[in-house]
């Protein structure tokens, strides 16, 4: 009996073996605790900007670059993507239509005119500049909606290289980090009031919590208006991607009926029918589930059924997701490969920086 048990137990201890993703997960939530002591320390630096940068900075120190490349590559990789889209959709219970609506449609037009002229103008720029992949379309979007976060929820229906998002959400989130210095020198030079410069900085800013950071050196009636314009360009999240995956779903149905005439080939002329199935298979649904998500949550925080308790524990949530998974987009920046295009990266940075600026500038002007 002993000796058939024996070896049972034996297998059973040499076949068990941890999820090839649980080392770069485990990794992942020792960086959000980091990151959050870097936002303890320096309460000026947002916690998500600190999660990025030590992403960053964890791929190129000598005693963590091996694991980030190698064991811990599947676990990061898995909470840039997934852990991504659950903070995604409780992003949604920020978002509330009576504020939306008490702002004004004056407002809510300036806010859709500046997102519609900074993402067209970003995005035709950056291809004009001859960015590489989805480079143009991903920063376009991080400068228009919401950061880090919007290019996440975009990478997901236009299946972006994972280097590309690496590489804008860094340019973005160094331009909003810089925007927390450089904005409040600029109230008084510009004119701006207490609540105009919230809705300014609501409507220039990229990453929720870099608006809050920004606009809280002009006081509570600041800080009330740039979350609340924040929010309206959230809101444009879900309406962009949904755009973005038919358009993807579109270009999918070019290359299969393309080359014949314009006559549907399926797969049979690149391996067969299999093929055919398995590229219906890739594409993305005409409005992704997180997405979806985060309209369900915006539609419950209307209703006003939620305590504060429930709000308050779904914002931790929301920002130690979307830390964790900026972490793990951090760690795929690699700067050497960076550098070979970062002057032009940059470039496009700045112009699109001095875009949202300008235009969110003008905006306010006209709607005060």
């Amino acid at each position: 009996m002993t000796l058939t048990a024996a070896p049972g137990r034996a297998r059973q201890a040499a076949g068990w073996r941890p999820p090839a993703t649980s080392y770069g997960l485990g990794l992942a939530v020792a960086g959000v605790a980091a990151a959050w002591g870097v936002h303890r320390l320096l309460p000026a630096v947002p916690l998500l900007t600190a999660a990025v940068v030590l992403g960053i900075v964890a791929a190129h120190l000598p005693g963590a670059r091996g694991l980030v490349r190698g064991v811990c590559r599947a676990g990061l990789s898995l909470a840039g993507k997934r852990l991504m889209r659950l903070g995604i959709v409780l992003l949604g219970l920020k978002l509330s239509l009576n504020d939306v609506l008490g702002l004004g449609w004056a407002t809510v037009a300036m806010v859709l005119g500046v997102v519609a002229a900074t993402f067209c103008g970003t995005w035709w720029l950056g291809r004009r500049m001859g960015l590489r992949g989805d480079q143009p379309l991903l920063i376009a979007t991080g400068y228009s909606i919401c950061g880090a976060s919007a290019i996440g929820a975009v990478s997901e229906v236009s299946d972006s290289d994972e280097r590309d998002v690496a590489t804008s959400v860094a340019l973005v989130t160094l331009c909003g980090t810089l925007a927390i210095a450089v904005l409040p020198l600029l109230q008084h030079p510009l004119g701006l009031g207490d609540a105009a410069f919230g809705r300014w900085v609501g409507a220039s800013v990229h990453d929720v919590g870099q608006v809050v950071a920004t606009a809280q050196t002009a006081g509570p009636a600041a800080l009330g208006d740039a979350v609340l314009v924040k929010l309206v360009r959230v809101a444009l999240l879900a309406p962009l991607v949904a755009v973005l995956a038919t358009s993807v779903r579109a270009r999918g149905r070019v290359k299969r009926t393309g080359g014949s005439g314009g006559q549907e080939i399926g797969g049979q002329e690149a391996g067969g029918q299999g093929a055919g199935s398995q590229e219906a298979k890739r594409r993305p649904p005409l409005v992704p589930l997180f997405v979806l998500g985060f309209l369900a949550m915006t539609a419950l925080r209307s209703t006003d059924v939620l305590s504060t308790a429930v709000l308050d524990t779904a914002a931790t949530a929301q920002e130690l997701l979307l830390a964790a998974a900026l972490f793990g987009l951090g760690s795929a920046v690699h700067l050497p490969s960076l550098t070979r295009t970062g002057a032009r990266v940059a470039a496009l940075g700045l112009c699109a920086w001095v875009v949202i600026a300008g235009a969110s500038y003008g905006g306010v002007l006209l709607t005060t």
